[in-house]
């Protein structure tokens, strides 16, 4: 059904008066009072939103994201950046865009490419035990021989502070508990630079983790520059605890920790896909996921499921012959994993462009929510009513957030307005940087819903009359 157009002057009045009647409370939205010609405009989506979740839930593109998934996982395995899996997997997600005429292209930067070699970790003493690790990425080798030292257990930084001179030539072990990821992954990304700033040798963490298996979990750590380089690996939640109450009891504990990473760079890139705008191509809206993942997983949550799916958005909406006014594009990022390598480098090379509104999925493709939002009030009220034509999906939730997606916050930190998929991913940090993050995590029914979603709410923010409020 052909959309009812509306005067670019009465959507404007409209929106300013919709502006001054949002009320914004406790992190959600309380109350939207949009004026009648801006919901109309937005309702009229109506008909298009259910045409689009049709064809992706019951149609004709019904498990497309999963078997794309699928495909990509057991063709290529693990993409981390810098391995030739990556590239080749750029290369396929290139082909697969310009298969579905979408202009499809990589643009190339420079990224760190840690190697992480052979690894291991046993307790000595006083009993011998292998312990499963992960070395976190950018960590320094061990000599050849490994580390063979006495070790510590603490659970805080402000612990292994009281006790600051008994970690000289110790391996301290971090036992924190999991409160959340943001408040605790601080032990993985600095864990390092603060044991060796009392003299430790290495420090092994307790994984980033609300729920074990006996399975290491893996992520960056980063060294400040201040102190001397010690090697830094993961152990499991069990582990980790076991080492606590064998300290505790007084038990002296011997660890040998053997690594043998090396750092380099390497040249990676960025895959981007356009849908070109009919109206305001040179205006942008952004749909993205990581395409790179660890080395030690597959990534099919982390984050190959959102990379698919944002590919498949656009796929969709060109099969359906949904071209909106501004230019649709998606971009798969490399780098993610190393600290938003690749985000920082669009960044600096796309200064000049009209970005009006970015979105990204990074936090796992559970069942559909709705969406986290960050930017001005006045783009909340038109998310929120845009959001309301979602009920058939239930994903009718809007929430204000400082922290959406991962890339994206390079964007939104300038003032661009963003969004991320919000879903029911309780158990996401269960598979998150472990082997164990695999396609057996996704169900296809899920992922139809979150990519019409997906597709439905990127292509009425690129056929709006009026950009996205920013900063």
């Amino acid at each position: 059904m052909q959309q009812q157009a509306f005067p670019r002057y009465v959507l404007l009045l409209s929106l300013f008066v919709a502006f001054a009647n949002c009320d914004l409370r406790n992190n959600e939205i309380d109350r939207c009072h949009l004026d009648d010609s801006v919901r109309r405009a937005i309702r009229s989506h109506k008909d298009v939103v259910d045409r689009i979740v049709s064809a992706t839930i019951d149609g004709p593109f019904k498990g497309s994201t999963y078997n794309n998934l699928s495909l990509l996982v057991d063709k290529f395995g693990s993409r981390y950046t810098g391995s030739q899996n990556l590239n080749d997997a750029i290369d396929y997600m290139i082909d697969l865009g310009r298969k579905q005429n979408l202009e499809s292209y990589g643009e190339e930067f420079l990224a760190p490419y840690w190697i992480r070699g052979n690894e291991s970790a046993s307790l000595i003493k006083p009993v011998r035990l292998d312990l499963p690790m992960l070395g976190l990425g950018s960590s320094v080798s061990t000599p050849t021989e490994g580390i063979v030292a006495e070790a510590i257990v603490v659970s805080s930084f402000e612990e292994l502070d009281a006790i600051g001179p008994l970690a000289k030539g110790k391996i301290v072990v971090f036992n924190q508990d999991f409160v959340s990821y943001p408040a605790t992954a601080k032990y993985r990304s600095s864990s390092a630079d603060h044991a060796s700033a009392h003299g430790a040798v290495a420090t092994l963490i307790r994984s980033i983790t609300p729920f074990s298996m006996r399975t290491p979990h893996t992520g960056s750590q980063f060294y400040s520059g201040k102190y001397k380089k010690i090697p830094t690996a993961s152990i499991t939640v069990e582990d980790a605890k076991m080492l606590d109450r064998r300290y505790k009891r007084g038990e002296k504990l011997i660890i040998h920790v053997k690594m043998e990473s090396k750092s380099l760079t390497t040249t990676t890139r960025n895959t981007l896909m356009n849908l070109k705008g009919h109206t305001y191509p040179e205006k942008l809206v952004m749909i993205s996921g990581h395409l790179d993942c660890w080395d030690v997983t597959v990534g099919a949550m982390d984050d190959g499921a959102a990379a698919v799916m944002s590919w498949n958005a656009l796929a969709i909406l060109n099969a359906l012959n949904l071209r909106p006014k501004r230019t649709l594009r998606a971009v798969l990022w490399s780098g993610e994993e190393q600290g938003l390598i690749g985000a920082r480098a669009y960044a600096n090379s796309h200064r000049e462009d009209d970005l009006t509104f970015v979105m990204e999925s990074d936090e796992g493709t559970f069942e559909p929510i709705g969406l986290e939002y960050k930017g001005p009030d006045t783009g909340a009220c038109i998310l929120q009513e845009i959001l309301s034509l979602f009920e058939e999906l239930n994903a009718t939730k809007l929430v204000r957030s400082n922290d959406v997606g991962s890339d994206i916050a390079v964007l939104t930190s300038r003032g661009i307005p963003g969004a991320s998929l919000y879903n029911k991913n309780e158990r996401y940090f269960w598979y998150h940087h472990t082997n164990a993050d695999t396609l057996d995590i996704e169900d296809p029914d899920v992922l139809d819903k979150n990519t019409a979603l997906w597709a439905s709410v990127g292509y009425i923010i690129a056929n709006l009359n009026v950009d996205m409020p920013k900063k």
